[in-house]
């Protein structure tokens, strides 16, 4: 378990920080950048939770500790990796997402219009949690073009945005409160 008794270390206070094999990077280094769009996503989340239901609630509570998973797996770079034991995003959280965005969509009206942010508070929070999430997956991807970043937790940022999306229509009142995007409709005549 995590024990924190000093909060401050400064050493950080030269533009550097450490990752969990003990190396140490630029605050600067892509993999910092993905590492911190993953605590902004799980801050969005739990903005959202404020306004969340008991089973929406629930679902965000394990989205977050996921995403402290996401965090740790990212904090240790897979070439660093020294035992089995390393905490890693496995597939099965990947196919958890998956169970909770098809049991989530299955009530939903097909949509035909793309969705703008906004509805109900509850959705609002969900958009940008979504829209954080896919920033956290751009960097995640980028940070894979230099280093390599385990495949399941790459499908996990991927279907996390998904899963957001879909949780959004849910509280938008199951889709029908969506706020639909109209081509053109701001255009002057």
């Amino acid at each position: 378990m995590v024990k924190l008794d000093k909060i401050y270390t400064k050493g950080g206070d030269g533009g550097q920080s450490g990752l969990t094999d003990g190396s140490r990077r630029s605050k600067a280094d892509i993999r910092f950048a993905a590492i911190g769009a993953v605590d902004e996503t799980n801050s969005a989340i739990g903005i959202a939770r404020l306004t969340a239901g008991p089973f929406e609630d629930g679902m965000l509570a394990r989205l977050q500790n996921d995403l402290f998973d996401l965090g740790a797996d990212l904090s240790l770079p897979e070439d660093a990796r020294k035992s089995e034991g390393s905490l890693r995003i496995v597939p099965s959280q990947v196919a958890r997402l998956e169970a909770e965005i098809d049991a989530m969509n299955a009530g939903l009206a097909p949509l035909t219009s793309f969705v703008l942010p906004g509805g109900a508070p509850l959705a609002a929070y969900l958009h940008l949690a979504r829209a954080i999430a896919r920033r956290a997956e751009r960097d995640m991807v980028m940070l894979a073009t230099q280093e390599a970043v385990g495949a399941a937790a790459l499908q996990y940022i991927n279907r996390l945005s998904d899963h957001l999306f879909v949780m959004a229509r849910l509280a938008n009142d199951g889709g029908g409160g969506d706020v639909l995007w109209i081509p053109g409709q701001t255009r002057e005549s």
